[in-house]
């Protein structure tokens, strides 16, 4: 594939990079071509905050090995970030610029200045206030400058036989609430709790969003019909009011991307 030969090639033009491997599928991509064309000198560092589900840790410990490339967990506390809390339009970039430069400060410890994210041209068309923070700190993204969009970049994790080939594509549980609600712990591990709940019921792609008591349901279009279904439905519904929700809903549309962008808090 050309766009493969361009991501070495870019690649090839670093002495050293430490990529921020979530175990996602962009990052898992990036993390293998690094590792491939630069071999030592290409680090993975992974940020463990309470943004994020312990199951998504345990992943990329697991991808990182499979791999080969050296792996670093560094672990954060988001709640001492009060623009994270407050939940305010630049929480992304806020967290972000917190995040990538303590991946900044780790690189430097191993003798690494440039840092790399996993970001795709399919970024390029979504509100993403994230974005502006690594600008600011000088923060690389080669799969955007190969051109690379998220469905190549499937194609190539493919051809590498890399399990994220197919993996849904997920955001930090933050994104889960409505822009304006105050972020708390509770708030987060009901979500987090929810959405493992949906995965062990074979839902691939899903989104737990949370209005105060409600959670909203979104699923991709095709799976929306596993939930016609009245003891699922009830098994569901159970579940998520054993994890703090008053109220459980299936949102009829299904899962957008960046489906809470224009979501407000309520009056």
């Amino acid at each position: 594939m050309k766009s493969h030969r361009a991501l070495k090639d870019i690649l090839e033009g670093y002495d050293s990079l430490a990529v921020a491997f979530s175990g996602g599928v962009d990052s898992t991509l990036l993390a293998k071509a690094a590792y491939e064309v630069l071999g030592d000198k290409a680090i993975a560092i992974t940020i463990h905050g309470n943004m994020h589900a312990g199951y998504e840790i345990e992943e990329s410990v697991e991808l990182a090995k499979k791999i080969g490339i050296k792996h670093i967990i560094h672990s954060v506390d988001a709640f001492t970030m009060e623009e994270f809390v407050k939940n305010d339009p630049l929480r992304c970039y806020h967290c972000k610029k917190e995040i990538f430069g303590t991946i900044k400060q780790i690189a430097s410890e191993y003798g690494i200045d440039t840092i790399a994210d996993g970001s795709n041209t399919d970024d390029l068309s979504d509100y993403r206030p994230g974005m502006k923070a690594l600008k600011e700190l000088n923060i690389v993204s080669p799969l955007m400058e190969a051109g690379l969009d998220k469905q190549t970049i499937r194609d190539i994790s493919k051809a590498y036989h890399l399990p994220t080939w197919k993996k849904a594509a997920f955001a930090c549980l933050a994104t889960r609430i409505p822009t304006g609600q105050v972020i708390t712990e509770k708030k987060l591990r009901m979500v987090e709790q929810a959405e493992v709940f949906l995965m062990s019921k074979g839902i691939v792609q899903y989104r737990v969003r949370v209005h105060e008591e409600l959670a909203r349901i979104e699923v991709s279009p095709h799976e929306r019909s596993k939930f016609f279904d009245e003891t699922f439905m009830s098994e569901v519904d159970e579940s998520f009011k054993s994890f703090g929700f008053r109220y459980v809903s299936l949102d009829l549309s299904g899962y957008k991307k960046g489906n809470m962008n224009h979501v407000r808090k309520e009056d």
